[in-house]
């Protein structure tokens, strides 16, 4: 017996020093590139299992990197920013599901983003893309914790603030506008592309969007080699209207959805073809992701797509790689989303969140998933999420199980779950419940079987959204 505790104790202490010299061996504030697709489902690239789409930067991304099974962002666009940037659920920010040209609200500067935990710790920080959390002057990046900006306001279906555009001096104006003409209509699908908190090109030519953005973007990090560096690039594709540069239209056949998906792996291919050439792969932990389900695109083989709570709507793609860090080729089965995000750089930047789980003394919801990224093995580091439709809880998910607190879809709104391609996404009738270690696609609703669960689960969920409901917190207003 005395032996065999010898041995035990030995092995814990082996396992400890292997824990702590891994630990003494991840560099120092390393460089992070997060890269955020707009309306990608899980089924519309290969390391996923697309067979169409040729995405050879994102298939080797995943070869030397690790594949997330489990990462959830949120149905529609800027809740899911919400998450990304600040950590918490989108409703205990009060920032509902889409913003819109004429939204008076957006971010609450009096919130922490990422960009911001990251340039208190010496990061460089730019934001290159779709923004979407408001597009008036207290909530663009540059007042949350970016040093610079260049993109597109929200999303690219949408039309100019006529009221409030703040259009630079030497702004392009485009088909025949000009500063006043611009102001008398907004017209659909016609948005600025802004540098700063100016409009600098109106309307934006979309089918540059892709190639600009990425030339933005190796601009910054070569000019940022030398000294910690935070890269968030949000695409506006594949968002419709679908756009992309007359080379990848012509590769496609004028298949507008392939060629932005591959004009968007292009993109890819040139920021890690940077960071070699730069000899920062050992420094920089590359993240890709998405903001929603597919809404042009394919989200099977779940259930559903963007703009539901079921898994086709908010399980999305996830790749991370890190050279010398993340083992090359591994996946990660455990539960993890956009919300972990700020928490997990904040640790790998040297700024951990308290233990209470607040910043700044203001509570977040995401956790450290960073023990994750050396092994995907661990055991869980949450095993509850909370799935919001706006800012009313949808669903919760506990473990393997899953309850529909409210219907799945809007009723009156269902049109793109049962889109061709994709499996039914409408609301069933009555309670939902289903076990997603068994049927991860939402196939058989065990709520009459297990009445019991179905009512733990309700209980956890109100329980759970009533402290997110009594301390959420305003979002910013003017």
């Amino acid at each position: 017996m005395r032996m065999l505790l010898l041995l035990m104790v030995g092995l814990i202490s082996w396992l400890s020093l292997f824990a702590n010299s891994h630990a003494a061996d991840v560099p120092a504030k390393p460089n992070v590139v997060l890269i955020f697709i707009d309306d990608l489902g899980i089924n519309d690239i290969g390391p996923f299992g697309n067979q169409v789409h040729k995405t050879p930067h994102l298939d080797r991304l995943a070869t030397e990197g690790m594949k997330f099974s489990c990462f959830y962002a949120t149905p529609v666009c800027s809740m899911s920013r919400a998450q990304l940037m600040t950590g918490c659920y989108n409703a205990r920010i009060s920032i509902p599901g889409v913003l819109f040209p004429a939204s008076k609200i957006g971010i609450n500067p009096e919130e922490t983003t990422v960009a911001e935990v990251l340039k208190q710790q010496g990061y460089a920080t730019t934001c290159i893309g779709k923004w979407h959390l408001g597009h008036r002057e207290p909530f663009l990046p540059t007042r949350n914790g970016f040093d610079s900006y260049f993109g597109i306001p929200y999303s690219n279906d949408m039309t100019i603030d006529p009221e409030h555009a703040v259009f630079a001096k030497d702004c392009v104006f485009r088909e025949g506008l000009n500063a006043e003409t611009s102001r008398k209509e907004a017209i659909r699908n016609k948005v600025p592309l802004m540098r700063g908190d100016e409009v600098i090109e109106y309307p934006v030519d979309q089918d540059t969007l892709t190639q600009r953005y990425t030339a933005e973007a190796v601009a910054f990090l070569k000019a940022n080699r030398e000294r910690p560096f935070f890269l968030y690039l949000p695409h506006s594709m594949v968002h419709v209207p679908l756009a992309a540069s007359e080379e990848f239209r012509k590769r496609n056949d004028n298949n507008l959805f392939a060629a932005a998906v591959e004009e968007m792996d292009w993109s890819v291919g040139q920021i890690m073809q940077t960071l070699k050439e730069l000899q920062l792969d050992e420094r920089t932990l590359v993240i890709f992701t998405s903001d929603n389900g597919a809404s042009t695109g394919s989200s099977l083989p779940f259930r559903g797509k963007k703009a539901t709570t079921y898994e086709g709507g908010v399980r999305e793609p996830c790749i991370m790689r890190w050279t010398g860090q993340i083992k090359p080729g591994s996946t990660c089965d455990q539960l993890a989303g956009n919300i972990d995000v700020l928490p997990t750089l904040a640790k790998l930047a040297g700024a951990p969140i308290a233990a209470d789980h607040k910043l700044n003394g203001r509570t977040i919801d995401g956790r450290d998933v960073s023990a994750l990224l050396f092994n995907p093995q661990a055991g869980p580091i949450r095993d509850t999420h909370l799935y919001y439709r706006g800012e009313q809880i949808g669903a919760i998910r506990q473990g393997p199980w899953k309850l529909f607190v409210a219907p799945a879809s809007n009723p009156n709104k269902n049109k793109q779950p049962g889109k061709k391609g994709n499996l039914k996404g409408d609301a069933t009738p009555g309670p939902e419940l289903y076990n997603l270690l068994d049927d991860p696609y939402e196939t058989k609703n065990l709520a009459t079987e297990q009445p019991g669960k179905v009512d733990e689960l309700r209980k956890e969920a109100q329980r759970l959204d009533g402290e997110i409901q009594q301390n959420k917190r305003p979002a910013g207003s003017v």
